[in-house]
C-alpha cells in the first residue's frame, strides 16, 4: 500500500492539480492538510470520480484535514482523545483525522505552528504533540 502526504494549502485552489496528480499517481491513500474550507465546500468529486473514498474535517479558512483512500476507509475518527485546542473556540482546530485504510490506521495531522519560543502557541504545540504521543503509544500497545 502506498501512502502519500500532501499539505495542499487550500484544496479548492489546488483542485485541478490534485486531480491531475491522482490520475498519474499510484497512491492508495492520500493524507491531506490545510484544506482551508468548510465541509460543505470540500470538492469531494475530485476523489469520487477517481474511485477514492474520502473523509474530511474542515471548519473555516484555516486548517482542515482529509484522508482519501482507494483501499477502503473505515472507523473514521475526527481529532484524537483529549486533543488540546487553542483559545476559547476549540472547534476552530480542524487538525486531526484518522481512519482504517487497507487494514492500517492512517492519520492526517496538521500540527500547530509554535511560533516563537516564548509565544503561547509554542506551549500549545508542545501540549498537542505530547497528547498525540500518548495516544499513539496507547494505540500501538493495544495493537
Amino acid at each position: 500500500m502506498r501512502i502519500v502526504n500532501w499539505n495542499v494549502n487550500s484544496i479548492r485552489a489546488r483542485a485541478e492539480r490534485i486531480g491531475a496528480w491522482l490520475d498519474r499517481s499510484d497512491a492508495d491513500v492520500l493524507a491531506i492538510q490545510e484544506l482551508k474550507c468548510k465541509d460543505a465546500q470540500f470538492p469531494r468529486e475530485i476523489f469520487d470520480n477517481r474511485g477514492y473514498e474520502v473523509a474530511f474535517h474542515g471548519l473555516n479558512q484555516w486548517n482542515g484535514v482529509a484522508i482519501a483512500s482507494r483501499v477502503g476507509l473505515d472507523d473514521v475518527e475526527i481529532g484524537f482523545d483529549q486533543m488540546p485546542g487553542f483559545g476559547e473556540d476549540l472547534a476552530a482546530e480542524a487538525r486531526a483525522i484518522s481512519a482504517v485504510t487497507g487494514g492500517v490506521r492512517v492519520y492526517s495531522l496538521y500540527v500547530p505552528n509554535g511560533r516563537e519560543l516564548d509565544h503561547p502557541h509554542y506551549t500549545y504545540k508542545l501540549e498537542w504533540l505530547d497528547r498525540l504521543r500518548a495516544v499513539a503509544a496507547a494505540r500501538l500497545a493495544a495493537d
